[in-house]
């Protein structure tokens, strides 16, 4: 899964395997079609993140994507870690799913049905000691 908050906004991907940098420039441009004027991009310092094939990605939107670091071992600071959180603990923690498409389905509903509700995105701002209240 690939994820990111925008404003009372959620926005994510499932896919395969694990996420690589293919799958995060996927992200990006999903988000640049959903998401007006500049893309400002707070993330971790995780290797996708700092891949080459990311990095240059960036560089080629002219300023359209602008990316700002977290400090390193910092999730806390992370809001949509909070919502990842929120999901395998209330929203699929009991599931039980003997396939791997069972599994993308209810996490799938799940983010939609946070989706809808902004509170839990404002808790999530809330919760992570980054972000003023």
């Amino acid at each position: 899964m690939i994820g990111g908050l925008a404003l009372y906004r959620f926005y994510f991907q499932i896919h395969p395997g694990s996420i690589k940098g293919p799958q995060v420039i996927e992200f990006l441009r999903h988000l640049q079609r959903h998401v007006p004027g500049k893309l400002s991009v707070v993330w971790d310092g995780a290797p996708i993140h700092r891949s080459r094939l990311v990095q240059d990605y960036v560089a080629s939107t002219a300023g359209r994507i602008v990316v700002e670091r977290l400090p390193a071992y910092a999730p806390e600071l992370n809001p949509v870690e909070y919502m990842w959180g929120n999901l395998k603990t209330h929203q699929i923690g009991n599931l039980i799913a003997t396939q791997a498409w069972d599994l993308s389905l209810q996490a799938t509903a799940a983010l939609r049905r946070m989706r809808r509700r902004r509170s839990i995105i404002a808790a999530c701002y809330k919760q992570s000691t980054l972000w003023p209240e």
